[in-house]
């Protein structure tokens, strides 16, 4: 039984946060591999916000090409209508690999939006990964009304991939000061992108025209 991090998200576009993020993972979650799953359609955010589905996943793949436990999956591209996390859990599921679902501190505040967020923390154990600088407070009523709502059994700080199975894990590791809306908005300028993601995003991005439009 591989023992496997779910790294979801729009990837509009991937870039070098999300790989370092990824890679100190598999070090600190003690993990056989990092799944990266593109979102065909995330029901968060409108068609329009994000770039073609078949493009994200594409960057996706060029960014992880070489590197030997990162994985990608289309599940989210080949299901028809939005991606909702639990339903690709459920599928993963069946491989009766130990999943586990890295998701941002700000995420797991908003967890109880989701669908099924219950049946989430049983199908993975959650991840919660803070940003560099930010206040996420695992004892705020916020964070411990999702911990109530969720079943879970209260917050471990992760050592080397140890947790108590029903506790969320809380990571921290380096934060790159990256973000995809600032990508988007330096293409769409016409300026550099370079040391931000890696040159074949860069070079896929330029040549499909990605992200042009305001």
């Amino acid at each position: 039984m591989a023992r496997v991090a779910v790294f979801g998200g729009s990837f509009n576009p991937i870039h070098y946060g999300h790989l370092l993020l990824a890679d100190e993972m598999l070090e600190m979650l003690a993990l056989d591999r990092v799944l990266f799953v593109p979102a065909g359609q995330p029901p968060h955010k409108p068609a329009s916000a994000v770039a073609p589905a078949a493009d994200r996943h594409a960057m996706v793949r060029l960014a992880t090409a070489g590197h030997p436990r990162f994985a990608v999956s289309d599940l989210e591209l080949r299901r028809p209508g939005p991606s909702y996390t639990v339903d690709t859990l459920e599928t993963l599921a069946a491989s009766g690999d130990q999943l586990l679902l890295l998701i941002g501190s700000e995420t797991f505040l908003d967890l109880l939006s989701w669908r099924a967020p219950r049946r989430i923390a049983e199908l993975a154990q959650l991840v919660v990964v803070p940003r560099t600088g930010s206040a996420f407070d695992p004892d705020s009523t916020a964070a411990q009304k999702v911990l109530r709502e969720i079943g879970a059994d209260g917050f471990a700080v992760t050592a080397g991939g140890t947790g108590p199975a029903r506790a969320v894990l809380i990571a921290h590791v380096t934060s790159l000061p990256l973000s995809a809306s600032d990508l988007r908005r330096r293409a769409r300028e016409g300026r550099s992108l370079a040391f931000r993601l890696p040159d074949t995003v860069m070079e896929y991005i330029r040549a499909h025209r990605l992200y042009e439009a305001a």
